[in-house]
């Protein structure tokens, strides 16, 4: 008759930080007071419309218009910095010129800038007697007190999310990979397309998510540049304060849920995307 095999019992790994359970506690609530109350109180705000006052709230033609124009414009300056964040990301990590790291340290700025003075900034630049409006005015392109003026903003302040994102990647890319490709007899092109994008893709899908979120909830640099005009250049953010002021709490916080919901679905479609990426790297 076989003996039983004792088992030895199970002990976990002691925790590297010292009370990891009451620091995981406290981050969780911390979490919860910041985020996850918040937007619940947003909810239940919502909730107190009822179904029939929600669906009033938000699909009216003005509202409609301005989260049509919120998403849009956001989706197209973050397409935009998408493709010349990766240039610019590409420069300062395989060229070597002068005055580079003030290039580089130039990205950093719309981190740093008020969002106002951005708006303010823009708008001088880009109105018809502006330094740059003024060369485009006589040909009949307007920029500022647009929705052009508002992808401008856009771009302006999503750029370095895509820089950041990516830049860090090409930097520990593997140069070895590209010189094997090219003694295979690949040209620039194939190089890029099957050995450097597969790889930085999950990164520039990233900053592209990243400048496409801040986008949507950008209020402060685009106000002054989009000319808040009713079924033209207001954006849902501005439509928001605009309930606010009219103590229409109820429809601001339907119209907020309206941009959650729909940021929250394009967040997990490109993360989606974005994991899609990753497992197909991982499998080459």
């Amino acid at each position: 008759m076989t003996q039983p095999i004792s088992r030895i019992p199970f002990k976990p790994l002691p925790s590297v930080i010292p009370g990891y359970g009451m620091m995981l506690g406290l981050a969780v609530f911390w979490l919860s007071l910041v985020v996850l109350v918040p937007l619940s109180a947003l909810f239940l705000k919502s909730a107190t419309l009822g179904w029939a006052a929600f669906w009033a709230a938000i699909s009216g033609p003005r509202v409609l218009y301005a989260l049509r124009l919120s998403f849009s414009t956001a989706f197209a300056a973050a397409a935009f910095n998408a493709v010349f964040g990766l240039l610019v990301a590409w420069v300062l990590v395989r060229y070597r010129f002068p005055g580079r790291r003030i290039v580089d340290a130039m990205i950093d700025i719309p981190f740093a800038l008020p969002t106002a003075i951005a708006g303010i900034a823009l708008t001088t630049l880009w109105s018809d007697t502006g330094w740059l409006g003024g060369l485009l005015a006589p040909l009949g392109i307007k920029v500022a007190f647009t929705p052009l003026g508002i992808v401008v903003a856009l771009v302006f302040i999503g750029l370095p999310f895509v820089v950041r994102t990516v830049q860090p990647v090409l930097d520990d890319f593997d140069r070895e990979l590209e010189d094997a490709a090219e003694s295979l007899g690949a040209g620039p092109w194939q190089i890029f397309q099957r050995v450097i994008w597969p790889s930085i893709m999950p990164a520039a899908l990233t900053g592209f998510a990243l400048a496409c979120a801040r986008g949507l909830g950008e209020y402060g640099s685009v106000i002054f540049i989009a000319g808040n005009l009713p079924l033209k250049s207001e954006i849902a953010p501005l439509l928001i304060v605009i309930k606010l002021e009219e103590f229409s709490y109820a429809e601001a916080t339907a119209i907020a849920v309206t941009m959650l919901i729909v940021s929250f679905l394009l967040l997990l479609l490109i993360n989606s995307l974005q994991r899609w990426a990753e497992r197909r790297e991982r499998r080459r």
